[in-house]
């Protein structure tokens, strides 16, 4: 009996650097690398015997030592404002790159999340999770609903973007949101690292003032942040105005105020010059009266930040509603009045479950129903 092939190294999962020294030690010359990078970022090409600059022996010792596409792609939705949405399924990881600073935290087989790519007329927009599952549990948002089941690696979230360049149409992905599923600086180093290849030359290339990093508020890790080589935009997904309510929808705003939490906002500021930018989802007859709006105009002006207001796209088995139009142009109008600079973000992909979670959360209501989802295998025939 002979022993099992030794799983294959994720080729997302590699920076420049530490791809050219796996391949060096495979016997292949120092620019293969860059040859490689240049294949899957610039030209969107992952099968080895496409990369036709690399001889046919390279190409198969690169194919017995790196794997590429690690997801299958199980739905595929587009809706009538041209927003697309991808719900990825993730096998067993493969094999961790010998750079230990790349190396895979856990995840699970079989195990969904989903992304998003949210097109205007100046721009293709990237929404990508984190996590599978997430930590958090807002009360009104279907991806916390069962909790976590594990990290993405760095190489898990840059594919994510990756994938969606590669849609019909979509040319090149322009800006990167860390707004889908998980808590993204809960998952410090996976995600930085992701950020990295998202924003290097070699790369996705796209630049530092275009990827957006949204968290619920992690005091400690915000002001970590601040020392990433990279200066993203920070934005704080801050909901409620005052402690106790923003407590009640999200369970994690326990462990710090909203004092603490905009004490290291204004520290990135400091550090960084960048404004931050407060989320606030709009729930109906919850979070949209005017006490809310005044005081949330109070705490903008004690800071740079400026306000996005989201109408809440509702959720299936969750008791919250989204607001009527006059509320909300209400509540814009209080705001602006007290000086805080707002802007209410456009509603897309409602007819196809777009908000956070809710594709996923969907699929397994299907499965759970002994229905499973449809699977679309156009993307991975690319692999």
């Amino acid at each position: 009996m002979t022993d099992a092939a030794p799983a294959r190294e994720s080729l997302f999962e590699h920076d420049l650097a530490s791809l050219t020294v796996a391949c060096e030690a495979i016997g292949l010359p120092r620019r293969t690398g860059g040859q490689i990078m240049k294949w899957v970022y610039e030209k969107g090409v992952v099968d080895f015997a496409l990369m036709s600059d690399l001889g046919k022996e390279p190409r198969t010792r690169l194919q017995e030592r790196f794997s590429t596409l690690q997801g299958t792609v199980i739905r595929h939705q587009v809706a009538s404002d041209a927003t697309q949405k991808l719900l990825i399924e993730w096998g067993e990881p493969a094999a961790k790159p010998a750079d230990s600073a790349l190396r895979l935290t856990e995840t699970h087989s079989d195990k969904q999340t989903e992304t998003v790519l949210i097109p205007t007329d100046d721009r293709q927009t990237a929404c990508v999770s984190s996590q599978i599952g997430c930590p958090v549990g807002c009360k009104f948002c279907a991806s916390g609903i069962g909790g976590l089941d594990g990290n993405l690696s760095a190489g898990r979230i840059v594919e994510q973007v990756w994938r969606l360049g590669q849609l019909p149409g979509v040319g090149r992905v322009s800006n990167v949101v860390f707004m889908g599923m998980g808590e993204p600086l809960a998952n410090f180093e996976q995600v930085t690292q992701a950020i990295r290849t998202i924003n290097a030359p070699w790369g996705l290339g796209i630049g530092a003032r275009k990827i957006t990093v949204s968290t619920v508020g992690l005091p400690a890790a915000i002001r970590k942040l601040c020392t990433l080589e990279i200066p993203v935009t920070l934005a704080l997904s801050l909901h409620a105005p005052f402690d106790e309510l923003r407590r009640s929808i999200i369970p994690w705003a326990e462990y710090s105020t909203i004092e603490e939490l905009l004490d290291a906002c204004q520290e990135w500021f400091v550090k960084t010059g960048r404004e931050i930018t407060l989320e606030y989802i709009l729930l109906g007859g919850v979070n949209d009266r005017f006490e809310h709006a005044e005081e949330l105009a109070r705490l903008a002006r004690s800071m740079r930040a400026n306000v996005n207001l989201i109408r809440y796209n509702e959720v299936k088995g969750l008791p919250f509603l989204r607001p009527t139009n006059e509320d909300v142009r209400l509540f814009q109008e209080t705001l602006r009045e007290r000086g805080a600079n707002s802007h209410i973000r456009a509603s897309r992909g409602r007819d196809i479950a777009a908000a956070c979670g809710q594709l996923r959360h969907e699929a397994q209501h299907e499965t759970q129903q002994g229905s499973a989802p449809a699977r679309s295998e156009s993307l991975d025939s690319r692999a």
